[in-house]
């Protein structure tokens, strides 16, 4: 590549017995895009040795603490010699970095979600004592890295106010797609109606966990008011696909309690493909998400046509950009009323999402890796790269 030497590149990933399926995949990505650069680029993860001893899920997290925390260092510190970077692909790995020794390194930082919980920022949340101590360790090495790529302005600005001067160089590289995400035809989105026995019905999608800041029951509560509000109307009634993991005992009460099982269907953990197919079918992506570090759902909706409505905050204001409908997600009312004015309107929302698209293109984003890592082996970050890469 042009300006760019060619590189051997470490990337450092997740334990994969931690199903962090989009770490997982963000490594993998980053690892494709890097050799078509033609860079020589491996992934080292740590390894399950003592963790698949056992199947209980309790007992396989505390041995994989064994494969993660003891094991996998020795392997890392002698493995690291032979490139000229280390790149730790997750910031909750943090405590690698000691490892590359003198071999330059630097790390990606997703959200600082976590570690905020763990020094009590979300009173409500409740943190253990092992898992405070844990996002301890995670912000004493995130801090003293000489080198972050956050993935959102938002994310950066959180981390300079706990680092304050202590981290050197922080740069902002956005998230590429880590799946190929494209609309899909429409016999497709038919067979998968048919699957899930939804007919011709319109809906809203919503993609994500049970973690607090996901907002999920918030999302419930929203599709909830804003169904009133078209029966009200003596509108045609609107589903609500919930994509991800199991409803929480909170959810399904909600669910009951407001007469909402018709209207409510779950997908637990799809597959990329049907994912696609939700997303291409959908009359709109709810995501109310109280924060997030990113929020991969954005782009992959806006990837496969679905229009987007999301939370007037950062970063979903940063990733969206003006091709998404803003609500105040603790708003569950005003949110309601607001989609039920535009929700006719929701398909001109598809033509700016793929322009939005642009910036998050694989190829360039890639590029600014690379850049980045050059910059940070020839020792000329300070002058070869801006504090803020990509915005």
């Amino acid at each position: 590549m042009l300006g760019v030497a060619t590189m051997r590149i470490l990337l450092v990933g997740n334990y994969p017995l931690d199903h962090q399926q989009s770490m997982l995949r963000y490594s993998e990505m980053l690892r494709r895009q890097l050799v078509d650069k033609g860079h020589q680029v491996e992934v080292l993860q740590p390894s399950p040795i003592i963790g698949n001893l056992v199947s209980q899920p309790f007992l396989r997290k505390w041995l994989g603490y064994i494969d993660k925390y003891l094991f996998f260092p020795i392997k890392l510190r002698s493995y690291c010699q032979g490139f000229d970077l280390v790149h730790i692909c997750d910031h909750s790995n943090s405590m690698y970095l000691p490892c590359a020794g003198d071999r330059p390194a630097s790390i990606t930082c997703h959200d600082l979600i976590a570690i905020a919980a763990a020094r009590g920022q979300y009173p409500r949340q409740h943190i253990s004592g092992t898992g405070r101590m844990q996002q301890r360790w995670i912000l004493k090495h995130l801090i003293a890295a000489r080198h972050v790529v956050c993935v959102s302005s938002q994310t950066a600005s959180e981390l300079r106010s706990l680092a304050v001067s202590t981290v050197q160089n922080i740069s902002i590289i956005l998230h590429p797609l880590n799946y190929s995400y494209a609309p899909v035809s429409d016999e497709e989105v038919h067979q998968l109606r048919q699957t899930l026995a939804i007919a011709d019905d319109p809906y809203l999608l919503h993609v994500g966990g049970n973690s607090w800041y996901k907002n999920r029951l918030g999302a419930i509560r929203i599709f909830h008011a804003f169904r009133k509000r078209r029966m009200d109307a003596r509108k045609t009634p609107v589903r609500l696909i919930l994509a991800g993991r199991p409803l929480s005992q909170e959810m399904l009460d909600y669910i009951a309690a407001h007469g909402l099982a018709d209207s409510v269907t779950v997908l637990t953990n799809p597959s990329n493909e049907i994912l696609r197919t939700l997303y291409s079918g959908a009359s709109a992506l709810l995501f109310p998400s109280l924060i997030e570090g990113f929020g991969w759902p954005l782009i992959e909706a806006q990837s496969s046509g679905c229009p987007v409505i999301t939370s007037n905050r950062a970063p979903m204001t940063e990733v969206a950009g003006e091709a998404a409908l803003y609500i105040d997600p603790e708003d569950e009312s005003g949110a309601a009323s607001l989609i039920a004015e535009r929700f006719d309107d929701l398909h001109t929302l598809r033509v700016p999402g793929f322009r939005n698209l642009q910036r998050f293109d694989a190829d360039t984003i890639a590029q600014q890796y690379a850049m980045f890592f050059d910059s940070i082996v020839s020792g000329k970050i300070n002058q070869a790269m801006p504090r803020v890469v990509s915005q």
